[in-house]
């Protein structure tokens, strides 16, 4: 139950996290976002280590700057692929996707599926294909670039959380500030990079950080989950996070779904929910 409740409040962050983050991107460079997410990010969780702890042992010095490589790939494809929109498809889709992989390590570690479990895989498929699916002018369709960055999103974010998981259950949030040091640092590498292409358009400061903030907190009540409980199952009910990014998108940018987007997204937690009950 610890780990349910853990798994399902970082849910909760994630989803606010991601539409924030999706909101800055649309007023600046997505870069220009993460700059200031990803160190937002990292203050939080150096208050929290006199708190909780930390170690920073071979171990957990490679898994977390593991994770945090894949960390900055998720922050700025994440951001970029709500920045396209829509949010309320968009979002689903890269969800389904980061579920998929720790599910597998899960197994492969010697986690076992039930009934459930099965049935909740090829749902799972499915619900990508209808939510990805548009119908008409006015439908609310994403575009191939739109759904190969969801796609992406998807893949880093999995292998963010497969990365902590990984690192020592002793470590406190030590693979958290190892992890976010680097995603920072690859970040301003990035940015300065690319700077010319960045543009003069300024972050939304404010959404920006707080964006990171949550990040923050949802990655530190995935890992108390994940140490707590079985990956496969704190994994795909932490992919439950779209229903927060999903309500914000329609109470606050007026977005809207096909039926058939709607049947996918009701397919689609009817397949987490499986998924979560093994």
């Amino acid at each position: 139950m610890i780990a349910l409740l853990l798994a399902l409040g970082s849910s909760l962050a994630y989803g606010c996290a991601d539409f924030l983050g999706g909101l800055g991107a649309r007023k600046a460079h997505v870069l220009r976002t993460v700059m200031v997410a990803a160190p937002a990010s990292l203050a939080v969780e150096l208050l929290l280590w006199p708190f909780l702890g930390a170690s920073f042992d071979s171990a957990t010095l490679g898994w977390g700057a593991a994770s945090g490589v894949a960390s900055a790939a998720a922050f700025a494809l994440l951001y970029r692929t709500l920045a396209i929109g829509p949010m309320n498809v968009l979002s689903p889709v890269t969800a389904l996707v980061s579920a998929m992989l720790p599910v597998g390590v899960g197994l492969v570690q010697g986690e076992r599926l039930g009934l459930a479990g099965l049935a909740g895989l090829p749902l799972a498929l499915a619900a990508v294909v209808l939510v990805s699916a548009g119908h008409g002018a006015e439908s609310a369709r994403p575009s191939r670039t739109a759904l190969l960055l969801a796609f992406g999103a998807g893949a880093a974010i999995a292998l963010q959380l497969v990365f902590l998981h990984q690192a020592p259950a002793a470590s406190g949030v030590g693979p958290l500030i190892i992890g976010r040091a680097v995603s920072s640092a690859v970040t301003l590498a990035a940015a300065g990079l690319m700077y010319r292409r960045l543009g003069a358009e300024k972050p939304a400061y404010a959404v920006s950080a707080t964006a990171g903030v949550l990040d923050s907190v949802a990655n530190l009540l995935f890992l108390l989950a994940a140490r707590s409980g079985d990956l496969a199952v704190v994994a795909v009910i932490t992919a439950l996070y779209p229903a927060g990014t999903v309500l914000l998108a329609r109470s606050v940018l007026a977005e809207r779904l096909h039926r058939g987007q709607l049947i996918g997204l009701g397919t689609a937690a009817v397949a987490v929910s499986l998924l979560a009950l093994t």
